[in-house]
């Protein structure tokens, strides 16, 4: 695919968490530097950390979508502006060093907020991912930041009867799984394309190996 589609793969696989889409446009050498508020699972390297991505976002934003304004691609890079929508269904967890910095109860409030991504694209697919969000604008939509009090009351009371604990656990349990489907559907993969392999060796044998 070509870069600007690679691009959409992308947002795509961030709003529906398809392995085959990963495995299509995630390096497995890829670092996403975005993950520092994400669960430790989102810092793997290649497709389990991008699937981990997709499952933490979409615990909090069932409906995620990722509607696409500008696209600028220059050789390796591609830049990107969106904006990012979905309804808060779902607890929205934070992290700070991988434990629990912050949960935000399900508001049922809309999202919409625009972002800026830059990819950096070798062989096809994707090695790294930068963005720039604006946080602020979600955590205002959401109620948090400047705080509600109906908002702030619920996140207190998720604090002290261990509601906020046991949603970091869900949503660290939802991303380990994307990680076993990942590595369960990678064996997939190659019993779908072993006929063509096979044919490729063939092929390689009987030209080296039989008379002309």
């Amino acid at each position: 695919m070509d870069p600007s589609e690679l691009a959409r793969g992308l947002f795509r696989l961030l709003e529906t968490g398809d392995p085959e889409l990963a495995t299509a446009v995630v390096a497995p050498d890829n670092h996403n530097t975005e993950a520092v508020i994400s669960p430790p699972a989102c810092q793997l390297a290649g497709p389990p950390g991008a699937l981990a991505s997709s499952a933490w976002l979409r615990f909090a934003f069932p409906d995620l979508h990722f509607a696409i304004g500008d696209m600028l691609v220059d050789a390796d890079r591609v830049w990107v502006r969106l904006r990012m929508r979905g309804r808060h269904t779902g607890p929205f967890v934070r992290f700070r060093d991988g434990r629990l910095d912050q949960a935000i109860p399900p508001t049922g409030r809309e999202i919409d907020v625009e972002q800026i991504h830059l990819l950096w694209l070798r062989g096809g697919q994707m090695v790294r991912h930068e963005a720039l969000q604006d946080v602020v604008t979600m955590l205002g939509q959401l109620g948090v930041f400047p705080p509600r009090p109906a908002t702030m009351a619920r996140m207190v009371l998720w604090r002290l009867t261990g509601q906020a604990r046991r949603a970091a656990g869900e949503v660290t349990e939802v991303d380990k799984s994307q990680e076993v489907r990942f590595l369960s559907f990678k064996p997939r993969i190659f019993v779908r394309n072993l006929p063509s392999a096979l044919s490729v060796l063939f092929d390689f044998w009987r030209e080296l190996f039989l008379p002309i």
